[in-house]
């Protein structure tokens, strides 16, 4: 893994790697995560790139619903620190973009510099909610165009990867779902994301009606977008599949046990068994590679 006091990959060089994945064969898998330890954790199982969910930033870094109360600022410092912890691409979920083409160009530059390999950005209003949520308020599909514009004139030619996301599903109906991607796509969007269709069939139909663009698919548990595994979804045309909450939700139901346990026992020493070994925590975090460089320095 890439520990960020060792030489590591530029940002050009990480966006470089996440345009590759999305120009092969193979569906993308990028699981969700919240901050630098679960960032590690991808890493570390293997994975080549991973998502900045924005309702896992929302729930996890503020206590908040997904609701669109997190700032541009608060995100971009955030990509920062997950950019400083890693060597892996990061789709970074930029809601709305935080505003019309200008906060959207803004946004995009503080995203590139702060090291995004990918910004995603949706066409809700900007009080935008969870797209597994319901009553949704959209932009019109020109507005967001508009956005798309703007945005790929403010990152320049080798900026982030653009995804556009639309929510026109649950609103309008999924012809105009469609409608809407093919329109971001003909604005450049380098990236599709149709969020929360119904059922298998609304899936293919999505990867039918809009073959040939690299289309992404999240997987919701719970949600309303049927759970299935990658090999499915590259069938049905999906190039990128996130798993936004699943780490998330998993550390936090460990949590809640481990909590209950100590609440009840008063000890952990029987618990043990179920804990990161001391020794592999400190191996995460590059506590060896630390020390190396610490020592090249007399310590």
């Amino acid at each position: 893994m890439t520990h960020a006091i060792l030489p590591g990959k530029t940002a050009a060089e990480r966006r470089a790697e996440l345009r590759a994945l999305l120009a092969s064969d193979q569906v993308v898998v990028a699981p969700g995560v919240t901050d630098a330890a679960g960032l590690r954790l991808v890493e570390e199982a293997g994975f080549e790139t991973a998502y900045l969910t924005g309702a896992g930033l929302a729930n996890a870094q503020f206590g908040l619903p997904d609701i669109g109360l997190i700032s541009q600022r608060e995100v971009a410092d955030h990509v920062q620190r997950l950019a400083g912890a890693t060597g892996l691409p990061v789709i970074v979920d930029a809601d709305t973009g935080y505003g019309g083409p200008l906060a959207v160009m803004r946004t995009v530059r503080m995203l590139d510099v702060a090291g995004a390999a990918a910004v995603q950005l949706e066409d809700q209003v900007l009080g935008k909610r969870c797209g597994h949520f319901d009553d949704h308020r959209l932009i019109t599909a020109e507005e967001m165009t508009a956005k798309i514009r703007a945005a790929l004139d403010a990152r320049g030619g080798d900026g982030p990867v653009l995804i556009a996301r639309t929510d026109a599903r649950g609103v309008h109906g999924l012809d105009e779902a469609i409608r809407r991607a093919r329109a971001y796509a003909d604005a450049g969007a380098e990236v599709i994301f149709v969020e929360a269709p119904r059922g298998v069939d609304e899936m293919r139909a999505i990867g039918r009606e809009l073959a040939g663009i690299p289309l992404v698919a999240n997987i919701v548990e719970g949600g309303k977008t049927p759970e299935l595994g990658t090999a499915e979804l590259g069938e049905l045309g999906f190039r990128v599949a996130l798993f936004a909450n699943y780490l998330m939700r998993s550390m936090m139901h460990a949590g809640r046990e481990a909590l209950a346990h100590l609440r009840a026992q008063g000890e952990t020493r029987t618990r043990a068994d179920r804990l990161l070994p001391w020794a592999e925590r400190q191996s995460l975090f590059g506590l060896g590679a630390y020390s190396e460089v610490d020592g090249r320095y007399g310590r």
